[in-house]
């Protein structure tokens, strides 16, 4: 698999801004997916003419290479760009200045063919609109699944946490349990602070990258999925990831602005997944629609299964917002005693699909469904109360419910807190979608409270900020404890 290079792709960003300043290309195309073949393939049909590639001319990393991997070749940070010869010099100047390797691989023709030559000899020679645009579509048989009955019929038999002691050992056991364990040992090897513009990154809930140096205009990024919802229920499944990537961007106190996806399944073949593919696309699409929320861009992915054995169908969601001053960004943790924490949102006992079952090796019973409008009016409350600076810290839960989202919190500054819950058992571990936790000054609790009413959206408060320990009800967690569950996790089992 190949592996991006945020730095390599940034200069190439800044190289290609400052091209399309001077209005030196015709047209430009990113090399994704299927490589050269694609590219090349659009960019001639998207004009008048033709074009004539010498794919002997690619710069190659592995000179051994066929023509056929070349062509098809998704290697990351490159773009196809047209330029016409007059501008050629200054186009290879600003490239030089970047130091972005640069190659004249063929010309645009008059015709309507796309001519691809391998040391001379044609192997390519098709009109360019019959690749781009004129492809093959496939009405594939479907039909639901076998099993989908069966496991929803059925009701998930975990056990439930009552006493200081079981709720002890349920919080620690989510909080090492590799879904939800910290991720450090995988993302401290890998350049986040490229030019020093990110502003936030894992474990917050959003990314967040500064785009402007002076007004501090910012993007937050979030993608999200669970498959063992999706499982239960495709459609449910993407509007659910999609809710809650777009509920992880407000609570940064950016607006979701638009919508990227990555949908991976088994073989299409299979009308049993091709029923799971077509109910995800179908429930995506309505969630964008109820949200007004575009969809940019994505890929599908295909024929991940081991013999006949398929993965979990898988849409993962992005969601884009963007936030006028990352400044003023609201984080997801606090790191200061004395404030009052409050849930916003209503918890059910959602137990089907979440991570509590997944340890219990149980995938059965009926997923959460999504209230969108609700959500809608969620993301504003987020955004309003960002405007008047009411939130100290926001958190989202989703996976491992209640109990990862104060784990979470209370790791992240070494600042415990106190938690009464009516239900420990059920509140802690349920995923309820819909839900975030808010951390406030005591004398904004009215200001809260007249939000929620405004927006309707439950409020109760479950808590205040302080001492050394996560404290829910008489079950007492050191700190240190929980510390040591939630990271060793990953260096136990990689390093």
């Amino acid at each position: 698999v190949q592996v991006g290079d945020p730095f390599v792709e940034k200069i190439l960003i800044e190289c290609s801004l400052e091209i399309f300043a001077e209005d030196l290309v015709i047209g430009i195309q990113d090399l994704g997916g299927a490589g050269l073949s694609c590219a090349t393939s659009e960019l001639a049909s998207g004009g008048s003419g033709g074009m004539k590639v010498a794919l002997d001319k690619v710069p190659l990393r592995d000179p051994s290479l066929s023509p056929e991997e070349i062509l098809m070749s998704e290697s990351q940070e490159r773009m196809c760009a047209i330029v016409e010869p007059h501008k050629l010099p200054r186009f290879l100047e600003i490239c030089k200045k970047w130091d972005v390797t640069v190659t004249a691989i063929g010309e645009v023709t008059d015709g309507d063919r796309l001519v691809i030559t391998w040391n001379g000899e044609t192997i390519v020679d098709v009109p360019p609109r019959t690749v781009a645009h004129d492809g093959p579509v496939y009405n594939r048989p479907m039909s639901q699944p076998a099993y989908i009955d069966e496991v929803n019929s059925q009701k998930v038999n975990v056990p439930i946490p009552s006493t200081a002691a079981e709720i002890k050992a349920a919080v620690l056991k989510l909080a090492g349990a590799p879904n939800l364990a910290d991720k450090t040992w995988v993302t401290s090897q890998y350049d986040k602070y490229v030019q020093g513009n990110t502003i936030q990154s894992q474990p917050d809930d959003s990314g967040m990258v500064r785009i402007d140096e002076t007004t501090h205009l910012g993007v937050a990024i979030s993608t999200d999925a669970n498959a063992n919802w999706s499982y239960l229920n495709p459609y449910e499944g993407a509007k659910l990831a999609l809710a809650e990537a777009a509920r992880n961007i407000a609570t940064a106190g950016a607006r979701p602005l638009a919508v990227t996806n990555c949908l991976n399944f088994g073989s299409p073949e299979d009308p049993g997944v091709m029923w799971q593919f077509a109910e995800s696309v179908r429930g995506l699409a309505d969630g964008c629609l109820e949200m007004g929320l575009p969809v940019t861009g994505g890929n599908v992915s295909f024929y991940n299964q081991t013999g006949s054995v398929a993965i979990l169908p898988t849409p993962v969601i992005g969601v884009l917002g963007v936030i006028q001053d990352v400044r003023t960004r609201t984080p997801m943790s606090f790191d200061v005693a004395g404030l009052d924490l409050y849930l916003l949102g209503e918890t059910s006992e959602d137990l089907a699909g979440s991570e509590w079952a997944f340890l219990h090796s149980q995938r059965v019973g009926q997923s959460p469904t999504v209230d969108l409008a609700r959500e809608m009016r969620l993301i504003e409350l987020l955004l309003a109360g960002h405007a008047t600076k009411l939130f100290t810290a926001a958190h989202d839960l989703s996976q491992g419910g209640l109990s990862a989202g104060l784990t979470e919190m209370v790791l992240r500054y070494s600042v415990g807190a106190t938690i009464t819950l009516e239900n420990a058992g059920v509140d802690l571990l349920s995923e309820s979608p819909g839900r975030v936790v808010v951390a406030v000054e005591n004398h904004k609790g009215d200001e809260l409270k007249a939000l929620a009413t405004k927006y309707a959206i439950a409020l109760t408060k479950i808590g205040t900020t302080g001492g050394e320990s996560l404290t829910i009800n008489d079950c007492v967690i050191e700190l240190g404890e929980l510390r040591t569950a939630h990271t060793s996790t990953f260096p136990r089992l990689f390093g």
